[in-house]
């Protein structure tokens, strides 16, 4: 039996080492489809501990640092103003591919997060079946709108505003799409229906109801009941993650909920020691997560250069270095920015500020 800490840290690297190998296979997968020669496929980053040149001159390695990897391209170093590429380009190279196979090798890595996730929910839930927190009461906190409107424990709520609900994700997003004003809940307590008129509480830029669910139920699946619920989890995963970033970028929800690496490696040995299925479905959930910031539209990221060939294909020309260079130098600002903000809540949670402070208190 493992230490704690190395069981976290050990969770972490197979978690993220997963996640990193899945998407930049995705980069290489597209690159081979398209006749782009890939001199280099890395999980992790700085000297290897691991490596091997196959038959088609692509060297496989692994870093010692797992903090991310990369796939280079024959012929995709980043523009230099003071040196532009040659006119004649070789026929593997990145650059000599017109934009539309460019860019469908940048949409490759964000791609094979949403069908590897698609795919461990599909394996998950014909195995064992869907778990969902079911939308049942466990607690009503005191003093907060629900207890006002008269919910109790163990009520299930059946509909908000017309809309049946299924789950208890279902309520949540209702409440935050409410901007404030009453829902129309149809609860299902001691086998009767009874109408209830509920308006969110506004706390620290969150709307709130004051009800907890401590319940899941499982739902049994058949294989293609299985296929088209990965899929629609997977959609569901998306959309609420989409939701979280509008959430903090807007400041109405709290930035102390965004977790780091520290968090990350912390939360991966707590669902390690749940199992098999708990550590499946948390991969699956980070696999999201990854797809979805890597399409976002900041340079150095997918999305970035994703936006950067829409821009070529309307210009009919690629853009000029020098924006190129200094949109990937704010890129990069931004990304250490966030890493920065999301380690320091990390920190913050482990009591690291708190025990500095103790020390020179």
């Amino acid at each position: 039996m493992l230490p704690e800490p190395l069981n976290s840290i050990l969770a972490f690297v197979v978690v993220l080492g997963v996640l990193i190998f899945v998407h930049e296979y995705g980069h290489y997968w597209a690159a081979r489809r398209v006749g782009i020669r890939v001199e280099v496929f890395s999980v992790g980053f700085g000297r290897a501990i691991w490596s091997r040149t196959a038959r088609d001159g692509t060297v496989w390695k692994v870093g010692w640092m797992p903090l991310g990897g990369f796939v280079k391209l024959h012929g995709q170093e980043p523009p230099d103003p003071a040196n532009p590429p040659p006119v004649t380009l070789a026929p593997d190279s990145f650059a000599a591919r017109p934009v539309w196979a460019r860019a469908f090798v940048v949409a490759a890595g964000p791609l094979a997060n949403f069908v590897l996730a698609a795919i461990l929910f599909i394996v998950l839930f014909a195995a064992v079946g869907q778990r969902v927190a079911a939308p049942v009461v466990s607690e009503v906190v005191a003093g907060m709108p629900a207890e006002a409107a008269g919910i109790v424990a163990g009520d299930r709520i059946v509909a908000i505003d017309g809309r049946a609900v299924a789950r208890f994700d279902d309520i949540q997003r209702a409440v935050r799409e409410s901007g404030g004003n009453s829902l129309s809940f149809r609860v299902l307590r001691d086998g009767a229906e009874r109408e209830l008129a509920i308006t969110p509480m506004r706390q620290n830029g969150a709307l709130l109801l004051g009800i907890r669910s401590g319940t899941t139920e499982v739902r049994e699946l058949g294989p293609l009941e299985s296929v088209w619920a990965g899929i629609a989890e997977t959609w569901r995963i998306s959309v609420a993650t989409l939701d979280a970033l509008w959430g903090f970028a807007t400041g109405t929800r709290p930035g102390n909920e965004l977790a780091g690496p520290l968090g990350i490696a912390q939360m991966s040995g707590e669902v390690a020691r749940l199992g098999v299925g708990a550590l499946l479905t948390f991969i699956a959930i980070l696999s999201v997560n990854l797809g979805l910031l890597n399409l976002l539209p900041i340079p150095v990221l997918d999305g970035g250069h994703l936006v950067m060939f829409a821009a070529e294909a309307v210009r009919g020309k690629p853009l000029p270095p020098r924006g190129v260079e200094w949109g990937f130098r704010i890129g990069l600002v931004l990304l250490l920015a966030v890493f920065v903000f999301a380690t320091s809540g990390d920190l913050a949670r482990f009591g690291f500020f708190s025990w500095v402070s103790g020390l020179f208190g």
